[in-house]
């Protein structure tokens, strides 16, 4: 997992052949002036969803994971709570199996850590970071990326 503001993302460019195409998108729109859906950047190798979200508890949070795509959020109109924990340390098996074709599966299970995030920072989590995002009140304009591995 990674946290950062988009100030040094050059830094971490080069973790992923499409973090640089990711980030450079990033800074040339205003995603915050999106409407909700779908932006695809590289079809399904690249692309980033607009969300219009409402905040949750801790409690109501579930630990989500991925396997096929990396995920780079980007909070965009307020502070955002996100918790993490490595996935081999969940102590539950998930909800149900997980979901090829959705590319998820959840766990309810608290996470080790939170963290606040809050505009023009990032956070990048991978397959093996269990991570439960959109924490805290009131609404949130977020852009989630999500990068093939």
């Amino acid at each position: 997992m990674v946290l950062a503001h988009m100030d040094d993302a050059a830094r971490y460019e080069a973790l992923h052949p499409r973090f640089r195409q990711l980030f450079e998108y990033v800074r040339q729109h205003d995603l915050a002036q999106c409407p909700p859906g779908r932006i695809t950047i590289d079809g399904d190798d690249l692309y980033i969803n607009i969300a219009h979200a409402d905040l949750k508890s801790r409690e109501e949070q579930k630990l989500e994971v991925h396997r096929r795509y990396i995920d780079v959020h980007f909070p965009l109109s307020g502070d955002e709570i996100c918790g993490v924990s490595r996935l081999d340390d969940v102590p539950v098996e998930s909800d149900a199996p997980f979901d090829i074709d959705a590319d998820f599966a959840l766990y309810t299970a608290s996470a080790d850590n939170y963290f606040t995030v809050r505009p023009g920072d990032f956070y990048i989590v991978w397959p093996e970071d269990a991570h439960a995002p959109i924490i805290g009140s009131g609404k949130l304009v977020k852009a989630i990326a999500k990068v093939r591995l």
